[in-house]
Order: C-alpha cells, then structure tokens, then sequence
C-alpha cells in the first residue's frame, strides 16, 4: 500500500480513518468495564467488518464476535476467528448448508425464532455430521425478531434441546427499543424492564431443565447499563469502539474516533461549501448528521450521492477550494462498509490501512 508512512493531510478523498490512539484507548476502556460487570464481551462487528480489528477485540478480552449476516461469519472464520455468535435467523437450504460447513471451520451458534427453521438447521447438521450451536432469540420489547418471553421461550428451547445436530446454548434478545431514549431515568427503567424478562425467562428455562449457558444481549447504546443488570452473561456492544455522532446522543462516552476526510471542491457563495463526499462515503439520513471538525458555526450538513453541502450561519470567504476537513461520522453502521479500506492513523500518519473485507457480505 503506497500510502503506508504517508501524512494524513496527504490522502486522496474522500477517505475512511480512524485514530489507532484513540481506538485502543477505547477498546481497553470497554474490556475493563465489562470485566468489572463479570460479563463476557462478545463484541458486535456489523458495523466493523475488519478481520484485524476484531482479533485486537479477542486479544483485549473478547470471548469471540458477534455478527449480522452468515456471509459476515465465512469472511471472520476465515481470518481465523474461531467463536462468532450469528445473531440473526439463518434460512433457507442454501445458507443452512453453508452454515453447516462453516460449523467444520468455528464455533458458530445462530439464533432462532421458529420450529419449523429448527427442524432444518437439524436435518442439515445431522447430514453433515456437525452440531450447531443455538440461542433462542426473545422479543422483550424491541417488536422485530425473536419469541415471545416466557413460557414460549420455554417450549421453544426444549424443540431445541430435543433435536439432534443442536446444541442449545440458551437466549439472547436486544433491548434496541430503548437507545433513543432522552431522559436517563426513562432509559434505565426501560432497559431494565427488557432485561428483566430476558433473565426471568432464563430462569424459567433452567428449572425446566434446560441448560443455559449463555444471556446474550446489551449493545453499544445501553453498554452502560445492561451488564450490570442481574442475569446477563455476555454483551454484544461493538461499535461504541468508534463512536460516532449518534451513539454520542445515545450516550456513548467512548472517544469518537472515526472520521472522513474530504475536500472543498465549490464555493457557490460565502455562506456554503460543497465537499466531495456525498451519501456514498459519508451518508446522513439515519441518526445524527456528520460533523466537520474545526469548521464553526456549521448551520447544517446534508448529503447528496457525490456532494456534501455544508451551509454556514454566516458567510466565510476565506475557505477556499482545495481546503481538507474531517469530519466525524454521523453511525457507523451505515458508513463503514461502504469503503473499501480503512486507513489506520497515528501521529499524524498512516501507519495501517485495513481492506472492509467484510462489506457486501448481505447474504
């Protein structure tokens, strides 16, 4: 990669980096805490997608990953990561047979919501001569996947546990619903109504017998709250190792530390900028707009496909075209993976680039 040892002013844009001090300071911030709650991390990379990345989470004591999509799972078992938590339903003869294989590379577990999708993970285990790992997935609030708590769970898990190429592990559930919240108290109470049910349902599946090992949950927008919370075992934050413009107003306190740079290429008028990233490096249309870093009295940023349009609150005829800004990405999630490479940062100069190997892994 020629620009290994380059100054970061000197990057082409638009162009995806990250501050490496900034970004282990981060992660070793948020290994201690879930190490103080006595919870396992087992770190989310939907929004991450870099094989490199998630081995610095195994390595400052991640248990393993957590993943979105099963094409996400083949792209980190192939860069040797070897416990990945698919926390998504895998269907369909194509994908239950590719997750069979995968079974031979890493210790997958998948979750499930339904009897008929256990019957052929099942069947599709047993031919192959493999087991999978299973979370029963519980809706305790969110309204999107999952079974409801109780007594549901319960008899879902015993389908589980009785059929042969599986292996129950026990349940999982994201208390999603409840990151937007504003007002703290309001937050917490919510957070602890969804995990409440979450952990009432484990105990119910344990004196039934059922062997629940694992209490997945927890994300980077209640990180703060949920494994402290009675019953949870592990917590699937990821992207709080970022930060970003949205996680900072779902109450992240991690330093962002994800940025694109891009450069002035119009100055229509004095009161607004057009920069060469557009939705298709630095999207704004879900959570918090991206912010430029040391460009004041910024009235509003919008994206279209290829240009950005910053407006001014007053007018500025001293930037001129050509001029370079980062600026702080609005969520991860939807930013990332649509480059190609990550450039690693440090000092001033890039010291690592990362291929997003794990971007267009929809299937």
């Amino acid at each position: 990669m020629t620009e290994i040892g380059l100054a970061k002013d000197q990057l082409d844009t638009p162009a995806l980096w990250v501050d490496l001090d900034l970004l282990e300071r981060n992660i070793e911030s948020l290994a201690a805490l879930f190490k103080s709650a006595a919870v396992h991390w087992r770190p989310h990379v939907k929004g991450i997608k870099i094989p490199a990345i998630a081995h610095r989470l195994i390595a400052a004591g991640a248990i393993g990953i957590t993943c979105a999509k099963l094409g996400e799972a083949e792209v980190m078992a192939a860069a040797g990561i070897r416990d990945i938590l698919i926390a998504n339903q895998i269907v369909g003869v194509q994908k239950i047979t590719r997750l069979a294989h995968l079974c031979r590379q890493a210790q997958v577990k998948v979750a499930v919501d339904d009897p008929d999708n256990i019957a052929e993970l099942g069947r599709a285990a047993r031919d192959k001569g493999v087991e999978i790992g299973i979370l029963v997935e519980v809706n305790t609030g969110m309204n999107r996947a999952g079974v409801l708590p109780g007594r549901p769970t319960v008899e879902l898990s015993k389908r589980v546990h009785e059929t042969a190429g599986l292996r129950y592990l026990g349940l999982m559930a994201w208390e999603g619903h409840t990151v937007a919240l504003d007002d703290p108290a309001v937050k917490r109470q919510e957070i602890e109504k969804a995990v409440q049910l979450l952990a009432e349902t484990a105990l119910l599946c344990r004196e039934e017998g059922l062997p629940v090992s694992i209490v997945s949950g927890g994300g980077s927008g209640t990180y703060k709250i949920t494994p402290f919370l009675e019953g949870v075992t592990e917590i699937q934050a990821g992207g709080a190792i970022f930060c970003d413009m949205t996680y900072r107003g779902w109450g992240v306190e991690t330093e962002p530390c994800l940025f694109v740079r891009s450069t002035v290429i119009s100055r229509p008028t004095p009161g607004r900028l057009i920069f060469d990233a557009g939705f298709k490096a630095l999207p704004a249309w879900l959570g918090r707009a991206p912010k430029p870093v040391g460009l004041d009295h910024v009235k509003s940023v919008r994206m279209s496909a290829e240009h950005g349009i910053v407006t001014l609150e007053a007018p500025d005829p001293a930037i001129k075209v050509g001029a370079a800004f980062d600026f702080l990405v609005g969520y991860t999630d939807m930013t990332l993976f649509l480059h190609d490479h990550l450039y690693g940062v440090r000092a001033g100069l890039v010291e690592t680039i990362w291929p997003v190997v794990g971007r267009g892994k929809l299937r």
